[in-house]
């Protein structure tokens, strides 16, 4: 009859309360134990959110510079069937970039660009930048625009003058906030050239940081800085394409490829010396290695569970051993195998279950501290805290199945017999 009221009395409130309880005595090891879950856990939901935040980041700063335009890269100069190597001949000029714009209809925008490294002076301040040599189009290609004073105008451009637009961090490394840039000199390469602008900040795309340049006429860059090495125009590194919608996207690739074979006399495809891409498919690109990278770092991650769940799963087989005779005690009495098996496989998923929750909460702190130090968006996946969850509170139950069984099977008479 006490057997009876025994097994009627037990319910799993208390079942649960004997195993907090088992876990509070040893707290040492409980805390050692949930390390393991806390650390993968926390390393599983903080990759996946910074992984997340830097692909959005990049996704954002491409898009910001268009996400609907072309660039035609000049490509390999080959002599017969023999390479040159990438870049040994200019074989991009500003009068393709002129043809493209006036024979190419899907073509809204077209601007030819030249661009070097190159150490830039005001006063006792120098920084080293990119220069970017451009016509009066680059703005509504690359979507970047003046903040303050101007552009260069058609008359500069024209006339080869020596003006210059800085971007904000070459801005910012030659004036103190309280000087105005306008109208000031600069010299870039030991040559004199007015400040005319200050261009709106962009941000990194990736290392790159898109703020440190410097723009002046293409004219202005060939014949100071690069020097014309084309019999046929102006050389340039490159040729921007904005096209109307993302429908035309094949058809201004098109378009643009035949016309450049056409002006280059080339015959075969294999021959082409200039190579198309589109933002598009960089964006694609990105996203695509991102990702990847992220499950990979996340998968590397989450051996940490499995090490984790062993953990569990040993310190509950100590514990089977250790309470060899409270188990003896507890069958004696009339506990079933099931109230034991219960209270073992609660204590293993209560270790990893508040486990898995600080973890997730030390992951989303940490997911946050890095996005807000390295500037990026802050973003927590409803779906990985849910895996997380499922995850840290399935690897408990696994891990405990084998001593709670043990636990259960003990028989009660050899229990008690045990020092």
């Amino acid at each position: 009859m006490q057997s009876n009221n025994y097994k009627k009395s037990i319910s799993y409130v208390e079942i649960l309360s004997m195993a907090l309880q088992s876990l509070w005595s040893n707290k040492l090891r409980t805390g050692l134990t949930m390390l393991g879950m806390i650390i993968g856990i926390a390393s599983v939901i903080g990759i996946t959110s910074i992984g997340q935040g830097v692909q959005k980041s990049t996704e954002e700063q491409i898009e910001s510079l268009g996400s609907d335009v072309l660039q035609v890269l000049a490509g390999e100069a080959k002599g017969g069937n023999v390479s040159q190597g990438q870049g040994s001949s200019s074989t991009l000029t500003w009068e393709d970039a002129k043809a493209i714009a006036a024979e190419a209809p899907a073509a809204s925008a077209v601007s030819g660009y030249l661009q070097r490294r190159v150490q830039v002076v005001y006063g006792d301040e120098n920084a080293s930048t990119t220069v970017y040599g451009t016509d009066l189009d680059y703005p509504q290609t690359r979507n970047t625009f003046p903040d303050r004073g101007i552009y260069f105008t058609q008359d500069e451009l024209d006339e080869s003058q020596q003006v210059v637009v800085l971007a904000p961090t070459v801005k910012n490394k030659l004036f103190s906030k309280y000087v105005n840039p306008i109208g000031e000199k600069i010299r870039i390469q030991g040559e004199i050239y007015q400040v005319v602008g200050v261009m709106e900040a962009k941000g990194s795309q990736g290392p790159m940081d898109r703020d440190d340049a410097v723009y002046i006429p293409l004219t202005t860059m060939s014949a100071r800085i690069v020097g014309n090495n084309s019999l046929f125009g102006i050389s340039v590194n490159g040729i921007y394409v904005k096209y109307g919608s993302q429908e035309q996207l094949s058809a201004a690739e098109f378009q643009i490829t035949n016309l450049l074979r056409s002006r280059h006399n080339i015959q075969s495809p294999n021959d082409d010396d200039f190579r198309v891409t589109n933002q598009a498919d960089i964006l694609e690109t990105l996203a695509t290695v991102t990702g990847l990278l992220t499950t990979m770092v996340g998968a590397i991650a989450g051996i940490s569970l499995i090490v984790g769940g062993i953990g569990i799963a040993n310190i509950m087989l100590v514990s089977v051993v250790e309470r060899t005779k409270e188990i003896g005690i507890r069958k004696a009495l009339g506990a079933t195998k099931s109230a034991i098996l219960t209270q073992f496989l609660t204590e293993a998923v209560v270790i990893s279950t508040v486990g898995g929750a600080i973890g997730m909460g030390t992951g989303i702190v940490i997911a946050f501290a890095v996005a807000t130090v390295a500037q990026f968006p802050f973003i927590i996946s409803p779906t990985s805290v849910g895996v997380a969850f499922i995850l840290s509170t399935g690897v408990g139950l696994i891990a405990g199945v084998i001593p709670a069984r043990n636990a259960s099977k003990l028989d009660p008479i050899t229990a008690l017999r045990t020092n």
